[in-house]
C-alpha cells in the first residue's frame, strides 16, 4: 500500500508497513510451502499477539510514539510541550470569536497565550466547525458555499505550507507554523466522541481491569495547524490609518516598504485568497534611549516597524479564481503597492526562484507537508504546484523589469505544468534554467492563449488575442517562441 493512500491511518507511524519476524516459524524461514495449508502459531509468539491488534490506529496510547515530534526544530517542540502539559493542568485553549473558522488560543501553565490551533475539522467548511454563520450559509445557499478554486479541508496544510515558503525564501514574516495533533475539552467535538469518552471513563473508574484494555481514555486529537502567538501586533489596517493622517519618518517607512514587498511576495507565490488588511499584523515601536532616562530630554530612537503574516489558510489554490469571483490582492490598492520593487527584495528571493533546484526542493518539501493529510490527491496537488510555478514565472519577470506590486497582479494569470514524455527528434531545444525531468513545459493562460520564449537570455512569457494579435506591449522576438502551450512536443 502506498503510503500516501488514504486508507493510511495519519496518526500511524509512516516507516511501520511491514513486519519481519524476529524468529522463523517454520525451519525454511516461511509459513509453509503448500498453498492453503493451516499452520498453528504457538502462545505467546509474536504472531500470536498480533491477532488482537487493530489494523488502524484508535488514538493515543502510552505504547505509541509521540506524534508531535518537531527534531529539527526544538524550540518548537518546547512550546507544543508547554501546551501539552497545560492542558494536562486543566487550563484549556479559548475559543477565538472572531473569523469563520474554530481557531483557538493556546495557553502554557501560567495562562500566557502562546500559539493558535486551528484544527483541521473545524475550518470554514469542515463537519464540525462551531460558527453558525457558516452553518446557515451551507444550509441556505449551497451553491455559493465554498471556493471552488481550493482544496476543501485542507486550510491547515496552507497553514503549514506558507510558514514553509517563507522559511525557504528567507522572508521571516510567517510565525513558525506546523501541524500538530491537540485533545482538549473546549474544542468542538461531536456527541458521540464526548459520550464514549464518559463512557471510558466512568468504566475505568468502576471496573478498572476492563478500563485498562482501552486504548485511549480520553478524547481523541485532532490535527490541524499550530503557530506562534505574536504579542504586541495589531491589525495593519489599524496602523495604516494612523499613517495616513501622522507620516512616517523616511526611515521608518523604508522599512515599511520593505517588509510589505516580502507580504506582497509571499502572497503572490502562493496565491493567498485571502487578502484583507485583517489578514496582516504590524508592530510598531518607539523605543527611548536607556542611557537618557535620568534627564530631562527623552531621546527617542528611530522607531521599529514590523510585520507578520497571518491567516494564510486560503491559499494554494489548485487553479486560479475565476472572474466571478476573483479574490484580488487586497493590498494592490495601498500605496505601498505603487511603489516598484526594491534592490533588497531582489537580491533577497530572485536568485533563490531563479534557480531550478531550489524550485524543486521547494515542491518536495511542500509534497513531504501535504501528504500528511488522508484525503491527499496526487493529482489535485500537480495542480496546486502548477499554478505555483506560473506564480513564480510572473513574479520573477516582474522583479527583473522593476514592476510595481501593481503591475504584477495585473499580469494575465498563467499555469506552468510539467510533462514528462520523450522529446522527438525536431522538438526545441531545452531551456538551460530547467533541467532534466522537468521539460518539456506546456503554460496556459486563463485569458488568453500564452507562448513561452527565451529573450536575450531570460525567460518571458507574451499573451496571445483571441484573433491571433499579441497584446503584450513587451518587446520579443517572434522567431524565439518555443512552443504553443497546448501543444506537447
Amino acid at each position: 500500500m502506498d503510503e500516501t493512500s488514504p486508507l493510511v491511518s495519519p496518526l500511524r507511524d509512516s516507516g511501520d508497513f511491514s513486519y519481519c519476524p524476529t524468529e522463523p516459524i517454520s525451519p525454511r524461514g516461511s509459513f509453509g510451502s503448500t498453498p492453503g495449508s493451516v499452520v498453528r502459531i504457538p502462545a505467546g509468539s509474536p504472531g500470536r499477539s498480533r491477532e488482537r491488534q487493530p489494523l488502524l490506529d484508535r488514538g493515543s496510547s502510552p505504547r505509541e510514539p509521540h506524534r508531535n515530534e518537531f527534531p529539527e526544530d526544538p524550540e518548537f517542540r518546547e512550546i507544543i510541550r508547554k501546551a501539552e502539559r497545560a492542558i494536562e493542568e486543566g487550563i484549556y485553549p479559548e475559543r477565538i470569536y472572531q473569523g469563520s473558522s474554530g481557531s483557538y488560543f493556546v495557553k502554557d501553565s501560567q495562562g500566557k497565550i502562546i500559539g493558535v490551533f486551528k484544527p483541521k475539522n473545524e475550518e470554514p467548511y469542515g463537519q464540525l466547525n462551531p460558527k453558525w454563520t457558516k452553518w446557515l450559509q451551507k444550509l441556505c445557499c449551497p451553491c455559493c458555499f465554498g471556493r471552488d478554486c481550493l482544496v476543501l479541508n485542507q486550510g491547515y496544510l496552507s497553514e503549514a505550507g506558507a510558514s514553509l515558503v517563507d522559511q525557504k525564501l528567507e522572508l521571516n514574516i510567517v510565525p513558525r507554523t506546523k501541524v500538530v495533533y491537540l485533545a482538549s475539552e473546549t474544542f468542538n467535538y461531536s456527541a458521540i466522541d464526548r459520550v464514549k469518552s464518559r463512557g471510558k471513563r466512568l468504566a475505568l473508574e468502576k471496573v478498572p481491569k476492563v478500563g485498562q484494555r482501552f486504548h485511549r481514555i480520553g478524547l481523541p486529537p485532532k490535527v490541524g495547524s499550530f503557530q506562534i502567538f505574536v504579542d504586541g501586533y495589531k491589525d495593519a489596517d489599524f496602523w495604516l490609518r494612523k499613517f495616513e493622517a501622522e507620516p512616517l519618518p523616511e526611515n521608518t517607512n523604508r522599512q515599511l516598504q520593505l517588509q510589505f514587498e516580502r507580504l506582497v511576495v509571499l502572497d503572490y507565490i502562493i496565491r493567498n485568497t485571502g487578502t484583507g488588511n485583517d489578514n496582516w499584523l504590524l508592530k510598531y515601536d518607539c523605543p527611548m534611549d536607556p542611557g537618557n532616562r535620568d534627564t530631562d530630554w527623552v531621546v527617542v530612537k528611530d522607531p521599529i516597524i514590523k510585520l507578520a503574516a497571518i491567516d494564510n489558510g486560503l491559499a494554494f489554490p489548485l487553479k486560479h479564481p475565476d472572474s466571478w469571483r476573483a479574490y484580488p490582492f487586497y493590498w494592490a490598492w495601498l500605496s505601498q503597492a505603487k511603489v516598484p520593487f526594491s534592490q533588497e527584495i531582489r537580491e533577497l528571493v530572485l536568485p533563490k526562484l531563479s534557480d531550478p533546484n531550489f524550485i524543486k526542493d521547494l515542491e518536495e518539501d511542500l509534497y513531504e507537508l501535504f501528504k500528511k493529510d488522508p484525503g491527499f490527491d496526487r493529482g489535485q496537488f500537480h495542480k496546486q504546484v502548477a499554478v505555483m510555478r506560473g506564480q513564480i514565472l510572473n513574479l520573477c519577470q516582474a522583479l527583473k523589469d522593476g514592476k510595481t506590486p501593481l503591475q504584477l497582479v495585473q499580469m494575465p494569470p498563467v499555469i506552468v505544468e510539467t510533462a514528462r514524455a520523450p522529446q522527438r527528434a525536431n522538438s526545441v531545444p531545452q531551456p538551460s534554467c530547467f533541467k532534466e525531468g522537468a521539460l518539456p513545459l506546456r503554460l496556459m493562460s486563463l485569458v488568453s492563449g500564452v507562448f513561452y520564449s527565451q529573450h536575450e537570455g531570460t525567460f518571458c512569457w507574451t499573451a496571445e488575442g483571441s484573433k491571433g494579435a499579441c497584446s503584450d506591449t513587451r518587446r520579443h522576438d517572434p522567431t524565439k517562441s518555443l512552443f504553443h502551450p497546448r501543444q506537447t512536443t
